[in-house]
């Protein structure tokens, strides 16, 4: 991989890790009820696509004005690894070690958030005691939680990374 690519992928993937931590720390401080805040968390969505369009940006500058598809979606996939990880890592931390009463309380909020909305969708009362039940077994802040959520945001990331690759390549002129 090129160096460039390498340390642009880096330095944006601590800069996306940075801010996941910032925002978590935050609505930590202020609410654990935000963490279940829909729009909140499309504004943070948008957050992370800013940090990704601005990376690529930087990095096609950096390549000398071109960059191929490969290398803009290798970039964004090393910054996104490196972000995912970091906001990870710290989550685990905070919630698994530190304080796990805040996890139990947040994993409360989520459920009885969930049950109001399929509530709202008339959705049978046995369908919503599988939800519940399958939100019990698998607490979405649990160790074992966040290490599954590490696969959904790559997942996620990875679409995002492709959409932005191919919008940010310039190839070269042939002549």
């Amino acid at each position: 991989m090129n160096e460039i690519i390498k340390k642009n992928g880096i330095k944006f993937g601590v800069i996306s890790g940075l801010f996941s931590v910032f925002y978590v720390l935050i609505l930590y401080i202020i609410d654990y009820k935000l963490f279940i805040n829909i729009w909140l968390g499309l504004a943070i969505l948008l957050g992370f696509l800013a940090i990704g369009i601005f990376q690529l940006s930087e990095l096609r500058k950096n390549l000398g004005g071109f960059m191929t598809f490969k290398e803009g979606f290798s970039g964004y996939f090393v910054a996104a690894l490196i972000g995912i990880l970091i906001s990870t890592t710290f989550s685990i931390v905070l919630f698994n070690v530190i304080d796990t009463e805040t996890r139990d309380l947040i994993h409360d909020a989520l459920i009885t958030f969930q049950v109001e909305n399929l509530q709202k969708w008339n959705v049978p009362s046995s369908e919503i005691k599988k939800v519940v039940e399958g939100m019990k077994e698998n607490p979405q802040f649990s160790t074992t939680g966040l290490l599954y959520g590490v696969l959904k945001s790559l997942l996620g990331s990875i679409i995002f990374g492709l959409i932005l690759a191919a919008i940010f390549k310039k190839n070269k002129p042939v002549f």
